[in-house]
């Protein structure tokens, strides 16, 4: 059994949230179409870290740094590249964590196949029409 790389997934949080999370969502996809193990923790702890409470904050900064220090490799997905992002890269860099930019046309057509799949899975069980 071979060991895939762990790869720790920066993409922007902060703004259109929903959007981003899809984003981020399918940027893992994408590393585990590629053979690696993501790791978004912008994913994970929102879920139960308050980022508008300092000390949460910090707690979520250090701990996904602490995260980011077991990884094989950092990408910068997407086109836009938030504070965070440029911290977490900064980080990297100076862990001499090999950087992997992924632009965002790498990771759209696993999002619109997604969608198309959907979208083929809903019209599938659909009762076919006949116009006169």
């Amino acid at each position: 059994m071979t060991e895939s790389r762990l790869v720790y997934i920066a993409s922007p949080y902060a703004g259109d949230v929903e959007r981003n999370v899809a984003f981020a969502k399918e940027a893992c996809r994408y590393a585990a179409t590629q053979g690696c193990t993501p790791v978004a923790v912008h994913l994970l702890y929102p879920q139960f870290l308050d980022d508008g409470v300092p000390q949460e904050r910090e707690a979520g900064l250090r701990m996904g740094r602490r995260v980011l220090a077991a990884c094989d490799e950092f990408w910068l997905c997407g086109e836009r590249m938030s504070a965070g992002m440029r911290a977490e890269k900064a980080e990297a860099e100076r862990l001499g964590i090999p950087i992997r930019r992924v632009p965002s046309s790498c990771i759209l057509p696993v999002m619109e196949q997604k969608v198309q799949e959907k979208y083929e899975e809903e019209i599938s069980g659909m009762e076919e029409i006949k116009l006169c």
